[in-house]
């Protein structure tokens, strides 16, 4: 066999190798920055439902994935706030199954007083201009719950005013907002009834791709 022939095979095999290391060096960086950016804007979220001020934990590693029927179907992750190993407040993601158009999945903060820190909507698919009003960046609603206080006995003011109880509906879109306020109710009387339970069991989240600092 020419010699030519022989060095021209050995390059080749050499250019596949060094190309297929780079496509898998390049595959990993990009799979390390999508974790890092997700990881990121889940302590971002955290913050805005957990005032820093309250922890100095290390909240989104700090973390429970928890199954049951109270925050929704499936399973939900909830993060323990501890200021200097004091117990603070819950984060608790959560399901509103009954949105207009399906699913509206939530975050909720509650300090161990049971005060309402902040709610936010993470993911839905309700109508744009009617039901998006529970998006931060579309109107200030999701505020109506800060410093909000659930006790059972309360229970039927954890409705729409449509419904006999103290939160707004949205123009033209009742459904949303009655979701949205069931949920968190349910989801703070779960809290609420499981607190010192959920602050001892042992963290068993995956961890996030970068803690935080």
């Amino acid at each position: 066999m020419p010699n030519s022939i022989i060095k021209n095979g050995a390059l080749l095999a050499l250019f596949a190798v060094v190309t297929t290391a780079l496509i898998a060096f390049t595959f990993a960086g990009t799979e390390q920055k999508i974790a890092e950016q997700r990881a990121k804007r889940l302590l971002t979220t955290l913050n805005e439902v957990v005032p820093p001020t309250l922890y100095n934990n290390q909240l989104a590693l700090d973390c429970l994935q928890i199954d049951d029927a109270a925050l929704g179907r499936g399973s939900h992750a909830i993060y323990r706030a501890r200021l200097d190993g004091e117990n603070q407040a819950l984060a608790a993601e959560f399901t509103a199954p009954d949105g207009y158009s399906g699913n509206i999945h939530l975050i909720l903060g509650v300090n161990t007083q049971g005060e309402v820190l902040g709610v936010r909507a993470l993911d839905h698919a309700e109508t744009p201009g009617l039901g998006d009003k529970i998006e931060m960046a579309v109107s200030d609603w999701m505020l109506s719950f800060n410093g909000k206080v659930y006790k059972a006995e309360d229970a039927k003011r954890w409705q729409v005013k449509k419904d006999g109880g103290q939160f707004d509906q949205f123009t033209g879109a009742t459904i949303t907002p009655r979701a949205v306020v069931g949920a968190v109710a349910k989801t703070l009387a779960y809290l609420n009834q499981q607190q010192a339970t959920l602050f001892s069991q042992p963290a068993n989240c995956p961890a996030p791709a970068e803690s935080q600092e």
